[in-house]
């Protein structure tokens, strides 16, 4: 379950960074995540909610994740085509030469944090 280490290396990341800006708690932290991830959504819920609670800056903290589904190009003839995980060859030519145009992300796109008044 590559779930826990994600979501291990997203809280270490927002901590630090919410320490830094003198946060008081973490709201919620906003992942954008690409389908060719492979992350389950329900084990990556799991895991943020077991993980959390380890630290008082994120104990209620909300994962919000915004899902990207995979888009390629196609190298042979230039066609932009949307797909699922499997099926990467060109609808247009039939080639099997295609390259990602989005659908691998794994980024941390904002947080929301509450400071000291």
């Amino acid at each position: 379950m590559h779930e826990v280490g994600l979501v291990d290396g997203v809280l270490k990341c927002a901590i630090e960074t919410a320490r830094q800006a003198g946060a008081s708690r973490i709201i919620s932290v906003r992942l954008r995540v690409g389908d060719m991830r492979e992350v389950v959504r329900e084990s990556l819920d799991f895991a943020w909610e077991a993980m959390r609670e380890d630290d008082p800056l994120t104990a209620e903290a909300e994962l919000v994740v915004e899902e990207v589904h995979p888009r390629s190009v196609c190298l042979a003839c230039g066609a932009e085509f949307d797909h699922d995980r499997w099926h990467l060859r060109c609808p247009v030519c039939g080639s099997g030469e295609t390259s990602a145009i989005r659908g691998r992300e794994l980024d941390i796109v904002n947080m929301e944090i509450e400071t000291p008044d």
